[in-house]
């Protein structure tokens, strides 16, 4: 369980520096053809449903590596 946190710990900081010294990095995130988006005058609505695909897609195949 400790390593898990570990790991987990790591990839956010990682994740983190990336966003904060390299924002360019992940512009297209949240941004792709199938995330909703609508604005008015009051209010805002974002539902990035193909950016959290490609976050299912990607965290599922790095569990499996990391399973075996």
């Amino acid at each position: 369980m400790a390593r898990w946190m570990m790991i987990t710990g790591a990839l956010l900081l990682i994740a983190g520096a990336i966003w904060q010294f390299a924002p360019w990095l992940l512009n297209w995130f949240g941004r792709l053809s199938g995330d909703i988006r609508i604005e008015s005058e009051r209010v805002k609505i974002f539902i990035p449903i193909t950016s959290m695909i490609i976050v299912s897609v990607l965290l599922t195949l790095i569990l499996r590596l990391f399973k075996r």
